[in-house]
């Protein structure tokens, strides 16, 4: 069986996935150039998670989506697995947002131009005036109504576990008073660790978790440190037991 999905990848996923990425970028290019680039920047890249998730073949289960209300803007949080946690989010957490990602995705072909274009953020720590223009614009996107999806570790996991979390996403919640919400990912290391990147994918179903939001009770460093130990607690807690506990990533 894993020889055949093999085959099935080389010569239907992968082609399907590369016309895919192509039409999409370029939907989300042009629909940003013509306005309304919350739209743009969101509902086409939805589509194309979704229907990546489904040519590989991959089971997708979802729960939590009670725990949000509609109209209301999250600092949503999640553990860093693999590079298929792009494909779960995009496709089914269900809220328009923006991606903080690295500065470094800018270069992937087709992607980071129409991720420009679609004005996700990209983290610039060239210098600290470069931070503060990256955190200057997730303000204004978060005051627009807009949800901001970030992987606080920094980077995907060489284990499984999680590392330390950073404090970048949790201040600019506190700074605005948004709620955290904490999402956790099952299922995507198993499918393709960043070891085995370009790589042959294996199949495994994957789990979104979105948990109930976590509110500011006051304002400052205090509150920033309280609300990050706890959403790294409920992240950890549903983690399948393979992966539960702390294990240092080397690159943070």
């Amino acid at each position: 069986m894993k020889y055949l999905y093999r085959i099935y990848q080389l010569c239907v996923a992968v082609p399907l996935t590369i016309i895919a990425t192509i039409i999409t970028s370029l939907t989300v290019v042009v629909g940003c150039s013509l306005g309304n680039g919350h739209f743009w920047g969101y509902e086409p890249g939805k589509w194309w998670a979704r229907f990546i998730l489904w040519v590989f073949l991959i089971p997708v289960k979802v729960s939590g989506r009670e725990n949000l209300k509609k109209g209301e803007s999250y600092v949503f949080v999640s553990n860093h697995q693999g590079a298929f946690d792009i494909f779960l989010i995009y496709g089914y957490l269900c809220r328009n947002f923006k991606w903080m990602m690295k500065r470094s995705l800018r270069k992937i072909p087709f992607v980071g131009y129409a991720c420009e274009k679609s004005h996700q953020i990209f983290v610039d720590k060239s210098g600290p005036r470069k931070v503060k223009e990256t955190y200057d614009k997730a303000r204004a996107i978060l005051r627009d109504g807009i949800s901001l999806v970030v992987f606080p570790e920094g980077a995907r996991s060489f284990t499984g576990h999680m590392g330390t979390f950073r404090r970048g996403a949790f201040m600019l919640a506190d700074e605005l008073q948004l709620p955290i919400v904490p999402l956790t990912i099952n299922g995507s290391f198993n499918i393709m660790p960043r070891m085995r990147d370009w790589k042959w994918v294996c199949w495994h179903p994957m789990t979104l978790t979105i948990h109930a939001p976590i509110y500011a009770k006051e304002q400052g460093a205090e509150d920033i440190k309280e609300r990050m130990d706890e959403s790294y607690r409920v992240i950890m807690a549903d983690l399948v037991p393979e992966y539960q506990g702390f294990v240092e990533n080397p690159d943070q």
